[in-house]
């Protein structure tokens, strides 16, 4: 930074303001330095992204030019500094609302004040036009030719005080990015009270626009209720009308898949799905719509041992989330709740709302679409997990959707194994009661995954723990959807938000048949989220079973069960006959 003010003294522009360490809205990152002074040609404001890197030598990875690897630095490759920089502006130019309607106002470069050109020349094939420019210390005089082209030796408080001070929000052509990227996938249809949970919204809407009113809607449902169609299909619908909306869950793995296959690679359409964490400091009513998907996830608040300390108010996560939006809505299955610490319920949401003096709009959807359409299994499955206040039952069979029992894991996976082999997607997941191992260093130099979940002389190995394969195995966010995701054995923070056609359930010793009844065996699991002595019994008993309901609700066509524990695989063989 010094390096750069330097410059910025050299060209004659002591003036410009330097904005260090500029945190991009609803992100956690962010950009070392935005430079905000007044056009030279225009007289307008004017600002530049600077990525500053004190690498010496960097190459291209691979002949991919967006990659570099860098030396003396271990790990992947890197991210192109250049590219990192423009994609900063370009997001900035997407939400920071003084910039609306000015992209030209925004422009990029990368900085490499450390490096001779000769050293990272293979970086310069995607310097393409103004907004992917790359400098060097061999090129520092071009740069402060650069400088003094873009910025006028005037003040820059007004620039920056404009920019630091603008409203946040979703730009017009962000909004018809997101609107084209999700009208292009397959038609929606909105069926029953899933239509009149998206009029609802729209509703509320309408009345905000008309009537200056803020309305918070919670629309809830069972697994695969429809959910997360209404949620895209107003996010498309808002955005193809202008309206200023986002999508935040508080999954890694569902927002990942969002970003992935949902805006299909845009980088633009990516940056409409969002974390709750994301809210922290958003603008008072700064969105017409903010949509919470899974809402159950909601935590108690946003801050952590990262979080810097003027945003670690103790503020309720979810009423950052009301906060932000005009109209919040809120999706969510209050039988989903399965950490410690989140507390995503009806009942939490409309007790911070209405203490705000807001009107709260519910409705709830009572058709159920995953398991085969089958609102009798998910019916089951609450009696057998004792969460409807009823207790187990005899499966008597439904026409549209399958439940049988697994004599053993073999026969678990055989079965799951021969429904791939007819293009039908299926997977394996167990309750937390294995220890999940790091990867382990293997003899050709790479790593594999160790089997953990062992019973008897099966053994398998959980899902990728991080957001890096390993050999076949997907990143946990895509478990679910990547084909090589079958030979794993899937957790519950992993499957949660998914579904595929067949699903394969492994009760563990934590979930067992004792004295006419399920009940939960707290020592038995191995989740660190049960391990605080803060977790009372009754949470953690309460958490155990809604994990196994997440767990044997994912499949759309038939589930397969298999407990590890003799009395209850024998419970299960009375139920399931």
């Amino acid at each position: 930074m010094p390096v750069l003010a330097h410059d910025l003294v050299e060209a004659g522009l002591g003036q410009v303001e330097m904005l260090i360490e500029y945190q991009l809205p609803f992100t956690s990152r962010r950009a070392d330095v935005v430079l905000a002074g007044v056009d030279r040609r225009t007289g307008g404001d004017a600002y530049v992204v600077v990525e500053l890197k004190q690498w010496s030598r960097a190459e291209v990875w691979e002949d991919d030019p967006g990659r570099v690897l860098v030396h003396n630095m271990s790990g992947r490759p890197k991210l192109h500094p250049a590219l990192q920089a423009k994609g900063y502006g370009d997001y900035l130019s997407d939400f920071v609302g003084v910039l609306a309607g000015h992209r030209d106002a925004m422009h990029a470069v990368a900085y490499l004040h450390n490096a001779a050109k000769l050293d990272v020349v293979d970086l310069y094939d995607v310097v393409e036009d103004e907004r992917t420019r790359l400098f060097t210390q061999t090129t520092r005089g071009a740069f402060v030719d650069y400088l003094k082209d873009r910025f006028a030796p005037e003040p820059g408080r007004g620039p920056a005080d404009r920019l630091l001070s603008s409203a946040v929000r979703p730009s017009k052509q962000l909004l018809q990015y997101a609107a084209e990227e999700i009208r292009s996938r397959e038609q929606f249809v909105l069926l029953a009270e899933q239509r009149l949970a998206y009029e609802m919204v729209w509703h509320a809407v309408d009345q905000s626009r008309r009537e200056d009113v803020k309305t918070v809607v919670v629309i809830s449902g069972g697994p695969g209720s429809g959910k997360s169609v209404i949620a895209l299909s107003l996010l498309g619908e808002l955005s193809r009308q202008n309206y200023s909306v986002l999508h935040a869950t508080g999954s890694k793995s569902f927002t990942q898949t969002m970003r992935r296959y949902v805006a299909k690679g845009s980088p633009k359409t990516k940056a409409m799905f969002k974390y709750f964490n994301n809210f922290m400091d958003a603008d008072k009513n700064g969105l017409d719509v903010l949509i919470c998907d899974e809402a159950h996830r909601i935590r108690e608040v946003s801050a952590n041992r990262f979080t810097p300390a003027r945003l670690r108010t103790g503020r309720p996560q979810v009423e950052e989330l009301i906060d932000a939006a005009r109209v919040p809505v809120f999706l969510l299955d209050e039988h989903q709740v399965v950490r410690p610490g989140e507390m995503g319920t009806l009942g939490r949401i409309r007790e911070h709302a209405e203490a705000k003096g807001l009107t709260v709009r519910e409705v709830s959807l009572d058709e159920q679409f995953r398991c085969g359409g089958s609102r009798k299994y998910e019916e089951w499955v609450l009696r057998l997990l004792g969460l409807d206040g009823g207790g187990p039952e005899p499966w008597t069979g439904d026409d549209r959707f399958e439940v049988t029992m697994a004599d053993s894991p073999y026969d678990l996976e055989a079965l799951l194994r021969s429904r791939v082999k007819e293009d039908y997607s299926a997977r394996m997941t167990a309750g937390f009661c294995w220890p999940w191992s790091d990867p382990r260093k293997d003899s050709q130099g790479g790593y594999s995954l160790v089997a953990d979940v062992v019973i008897g002389e099966w053994a398998r190995p959980w899902n990728v723990k991080g957001d890096r394969a390993v050999g076949d195995a997907p990143p946990s966010e895509l478990w679910a959807t990547h084909e090589g995701g079958f030979d794993q054995v899937g957790c519950v923070y992993t499957a949660q938000g998914f579904e595929y056609d067949w699903n394969g359930v492994i009760l563990g010793p934590d979930l067992v048949y004792r004295d006419g009844g399920l009940t939960t065996v707290r020592a038995a699991s191995k989740d660190p989220a049960l391990k605080p002595r803060g977790v009372t019994d009754e949470e953690a008993d309460r958490l155990i079973r809604n994990t196994y309901k997440v767990l044997l609700t994912r499949g759309m066509a038939g589930t397969t069960i298999y407990s590890v524990d003799a009395e209850t695989q024998a419970f299960l063989s009375t139920l399931l006959r």
